[in-house]
């Protein structure tokens, strides 16, 4: 039999759009949040970059941007301080990951995440934030200390940080707006 309370948790949550979604997967799903926006994208889109320095480091198969980067693929984008893009070439350039560190935020439409270090990996199509994470989509914020976004599966999830990186102990917190009637 089905608790009175989860049947309420899980009917607000249907009324709810985004908000009672995210609730209902922070109940049910262990902290792991369905990002739509940032989780929707063509991660097969050329990739567009710009900083204030860009170093081509060919021994190394690697390029390292810093000052002012911003990295956009399709409707992401990514700004930092510095990033170093790992790629192959065998015969043609493909992007590998992007290392970015420096105050990093990755956007999309409405949602936004901030963290100290991002990488995107190419071949798992994952983005990968640690370091203070705050996941921002239009009202609704989620903050720990690693936050993970498969970009073929839509999952995202956040996780506490580790040895209580934060001030909240370790322990993902956030805010959640309700829609008024």
């Amino acid at each position: 039999m089905t608790h009175p309370r989860t049947r309420n948790n899980f009917r607000l949550a249907l009324r709810s759009g985004f908000a009672g979604l995210a609730l209902a997967a922070c109940t049910f799903a262990g902290l792991q949040l369905h990002a739509q926006a940032i989780a929707g994208h063509n991660s097969n889109a050329p990739v567009n970059y710009a900083a204030n320095r860009i170093e081509l480091q060919d021994r190394e198969n690697r390029v390292v941007l810093s000052g002012n980067v911003r990295i956009d693929q399709d409707n992401l984008r990514m700004t930092a301080g510095r990033t170093i893009v790992d790629y192959s070439d065998a015969g043609s350039l493909s992007i590998q990951r992007i290392s970015a560190t420096g105050g990093v935020t990755v956007t999309r439409g409405n949602e936004s995440a901030r963290g100290s270090v991002a990488v995107y990996d190419f071949n798992r199509r994952v983005i990968t934030m640690t370091g203070d994470v705050r996941l921002q989509r239009g009202g609704d914020t989620l903050n720990g200390g690693r936050l993970t976004i498969d970009l073929r599966s839509g999952l995202s999830s956040i996780d506490g940080g580790a040895s209580g990186s934060s001030s909240d102990g370790g322990r993902v917190t956030g805010s959640f707006s309700v829609p008024q009637d």
